[in-house]
C-alpha cells in the first residue's frame, strides 16, 4: 500500500508541474493572440491611411492645410492677430482618423440659439478697417 501511495504522489507531482506548464502556455498563447489582433488592426489602419494618400482630393486637402498651398490663380489670405502674427485654428481642422467619418449631428435649435447670441453681442469696433490683402495697412 505504501508503494502505491508513493507512486500516486509522484504521479500527482509530475502531473501538477505539467498542468502548470500547460496553463502557462495557454496564457501565453492568449496574450500573443491579442497582440496579433492589435497589430492586424494597426496594419489595417495604416493601409487605410495609405489608401487615403493615394486619393488626389485628400492629397490636395493635406497640402492646403499643412503647407498652405493654393492652386494657380487662387489668392491666399491669412488672418492676423493684433501683433501681426497669423491666427492659428483652435484645433487641428481634420485628422486622418476623422476623414470620411460623419460628424455628430446637432439639433437645429442649438444653431439658431447660438446665432441669436452672436447677433445680440456684436464685436466691438476698433476704428480701423480690416486688411483686404496681405501686407496692406
Amino acid at each position: 500500500m505504501a508503494v502505491f501511495v508513493l507512486v500516486l504522489a509522484v504521479l500527482v507531482v509530475s502531473y501538477a508541474s505539467s498542468l502548470k506548464a500547460y496553463l502557462q502556455q495557454r496564457h501565453d498563447i492568449e496574450s500573443l493572440k491579442s497582440q496579433i489582433a492589435q497589430r492586424e488592426k494597426a496594419i489595417t489602419d495604416l493601409q487605410d491611411q495609405k489608401d487615403r494618400w493615394n486619393d488626389p482630393a485628400y492629397l490636395e486637402q493635406q497640402a492646403r492645410e499643412n503647407f498652405s498651398y493654393v492652386m494657380p490663380g487662387q489668392t491666399a489670405y491669412v488672418a492676423l492677430d493684433a501683433n501681426g502674427q497669423p491666427i492659428k485654428p483652435a484645433g487641428k481642422l481634420s485628422s486622418p482618423e476623422s476623414v470620411g467619418k460623419a460628424e455628430k449631428p446637432t439639433a437645429w435649435w442649438s444653431d439658431v440659439w447660438s446665432s441669436d447670441l452672436i447677433a445680440g453681442n456684436p464685436p466691438k469696433n476698433t476704428g480701423t478697417p480690416p486688411a483686404t490683402k496681405i501686407g496692406s495697412k
